[in-house]
């Protein structure tokens, strides 16, 4: 996937991992290069959640979400969470863009705070570091003032702060309608084209 934009994305155990899945689907058809990272909990709640039931290693995951998305050999890689050596943990070896999918509020108080406990955290800490994009989408209610604090902190570093908060002013029909709202959205921020939601006026 030579010359391509890569992107990294994370997903930790916060409801709505249909959000993720949506989202790589949809970045795997635009031919972008992924570097993809779960937290045990998304694992939990996936399995919660969906029919989907990934296998706990990384070369196993990454052989999955291949077959299971359609996608070409070697543009999807997926790292563990202890994987200190993948590109993502590095600013000389990090994608352009990073998106959190859904982001647990755990995670994002780790992010705020810069803890990098895990490989999720640093990676959002070295997209933070190198000014580069990311993007946050919390799926939470209600929110609490740590939880505000925490994504007011992250919105003045830079991030973007994208709520898994589907509008309905395009009359979904269905779930799916729905996730596509969100995914939409996150696809509008990665300067990605998308047809699931015209923007408005269109």
């Amino acid at each position: 996937m030579s010359g391509t934009k890569r992107i990294t994305l994370a997903m930790t155990g916060a409801s709505g991992v249909q959000y993720g899945l949506r989202l790589l689907d949809c970045l795997v058809q635009e031919e972008r290069e992924v570097h993809f990272l779960i937290s045990k909990a998304a694992l939990l709640v996936m399995a919660t959640e969906t029919d989907v039931c990934l296998p706990p290693k990384a070369q196993a995951m990454q052989h999955f979400l291949t077959e299971y998305t359609g996608a070409a050999p070697d543009q999807i890689h997926v790292h563990s969470q202890e994987d200190w050596m993948a590109p993502v943990a590095s600013g000389s070896g990090a994608p352009s863009s990073m998106v959190v999918v859904p982001c647990s509020m755990g995670t994002l108080s780790a992010i705020a705070t810069g803890a990098s406990n895990n490989l999720i955290e640093r990676a959002a800490d070295v997209t933070l570091k190198e000014r580069r994009q990311l993007i946050i989408v919390p799926r939470e209610a209600p929110y609490s003032s740590i939880h505000l604090e925490s994504m007011l902190k992250l919105s003045q570093m830079g991030a973007v702060i994208l709520p898994a908060s589907p509008g309905f002013y395009h009359q979904p029909q269905s779930v799916d309608d729905l996730i596509d709202f969100v995914v939409a959205r996150i696809l509008n921020q990665l300067d990605i084209p998308q047809t699931m939601l015209p923007r408005w006026g269109e």
